[in-house]
């Protein structure tokens, strides 16, 4: 096999795995800091990239366009928090009905197109999959890491104040945070309007990276960031504590998804069957944890049997 194609291919997978790793921050807040099945991501990750294209082919800055993507995610993860406080809609319930809705929406915001293209030479996109060999600025591994810096920054700060604790402690026992005076129908509509609004800074991202935006880019978004997750604890588990170190590993979770699907791509993979390899990848790396505990459990019942 040709090596050189797999390394020709590697920034693109690097760049990609930037990307998303920003998208699997933002599912990390829901599914591990606030313990929700949010589903909301698959359509909030096509939602950012749909307004902030629009806006951008309408003769809008493209930093106030991505400002709004921003907001209109973080809207859908409002929509999602109302279904389930305001209205008693189970988490992962709630995640679905919002996930439905925001298909026509985002086909609306895209003048009920299924895609729009948007084409680096005209527009000032942050980043393009143009420039991904370029030694320079322009580079969209070296803006993703920037980007995923200051999205880091910003939450490390965020959930150290009150807000934040609040939130984090709603995650880890929503009863004793309500026994403490904390409103925790609050702070789960804020993180999941947090969650949503990364995820859709993400799609926006991705959407100037890959020059359009498509109404299903998001679909089996979920799948993305949760192997990210996974594979960031199975790896980086045991040596980033940090609560920064932790949103880090996220990222690296999901670039080393990109690298292992680029591998299995250069092995002969057929592109039709990503989705399968995806869900594969995910089991994989959810399993790991179980059969590690069920090794050292019959390890510890071993030596147990020795002594006496």
């Amino acid at each position: 096999m040709n090596l050189t194609a797999l390394f020709n291919a590697m920034p693109g997978a690097i760049a990609q795995g930037l990307i998303w790793g920003v998208m699997a921050i933002g599912v990390y807040i829901t599914y591990k800091v606030l313990d929700l099945a949010d589903l909301t991501v698959d359509g909030s990750m096509a939602t950012g990239g749909a307004v902030c294209v629009m806006l951008m082919l309408n003769g809008v800055n493209v930093w106030i366009a991505l400002l709004c993507a921003i907001v209109a995610g973080m809207l859908a993860g409002l929509l999602t928090g109302v279904f389930h406080t305001a209205m008693g809609i189970p988490p992962i319930l709630a995640g679905i009905l919002t996930q439905l809705s925001l298909y026509s929406i985002n086909l609306a915001i895209m003048g009920f197109k299924a895609n729009q293209g948007i084409n680096v030479s005209k527009y000032d996109l942050i980043v393009s999959q143009r420039n991904v060999r370029l030694a320079d600025l322009s580079n969209p591994i070296f803006v993703a890491v920037l980007f995923l810096a200051a999205v880091i920054g910003i939450l490390y700060w965020f959930f150290g104040t009150e807000s934040g604790s609040s939130l984090r402690a709603t995650g880890a026992n929503e009863a004793m945070s309500r026994a403490q005076g904390i409103n925790t129908k609050k702070a789960k509509i804020l993180g999941l309007m947090i969650s949503n609004g990364i995820v859709a800074l993400s799609s926006a991202m991705l959407a100037h990276y890959q020059g359009f935006v498509d109404v299903n880019m998001g679909r089996g978004a979920i799948v993305i960031g949760l192997a990210a997750v996974i594979i960031s604890e199975v790896i980086f588990g045991k040596l980033f504590v940090n609560f920064a170190l932790k949103l880090t590993g996220v990222a690296l979770g999901a670039v080393i998804y990109y690298i292992v699907i680029q591998i299995v791509l250069w092995l002969g993979l057929n592109t039709n069957l990503l989705k399968l390899l995806s869900a594969l990848i995910v089991a994989v790396f959810l399993a790991i944890p179980y059969w590690k505990a069920a090794v050292a459990a019959r390890n510890a019942g071993k030596r147990g049997q020795e002594h006496a």
